[in-house]
């Protein structure tokens, strides 16, 4: 059975940091690109990070551009976000995914197939 599970959310002070995993079971994440959404109440699912499945090319949103990094270490099966310099407009249920298209990676959901439950990021000002 496949699985991604999200975690290290929790709640920080602006300017904070946090750090988010992603750990996969069943599959072998280094055939998968990888990303991060987000989700804040009444909001989409938007776009935050991706990464190709070696690792070698990565995409960010503006909005995160310069404060949070991706990356992935395909022998323990994970992926990361490091998440910098917080704000409360972060504040969302961040979501991992992957994806078999290749050459990836993608900024749009509807090209990853396997979704994590979601970890909560709050953001306090």
């Amino acid at each position: 059975q496949v699985q991604l599970v999200d975690s290290g959310g929790g709640l920080v002070q602006a300017g904070g940091s946090l750090s988010l995993s992603c750990a996969a079971s069943g599959l072998t994440l280094s055939t998968y690109s990888m990303g991060w959404f987000r989700q804040a109440p009444g909001k989409e699912r938007e776009f935050v990070a991706a990464i190709s499945w070696s690792g070698d090319t990565t995409y960010s949103a503006d909005s995160v551009k310069g404060r949070f990094a991706i990356s992935r270490d395909n022998a323990k099966n994970t992926a990361y976000l490091q998440m910098n310099s917080l704000k409360p407009a972060d504040t969302a249920v961040y979501y991992c995914a992957a994806s078999t298209s290749r050459p990836g990676p993608f900024t749009w959901a509807s090209m990853y197939y396997y979704w994590g439950q979601g970890t909560q990021v709050t953001v306090s000002s």
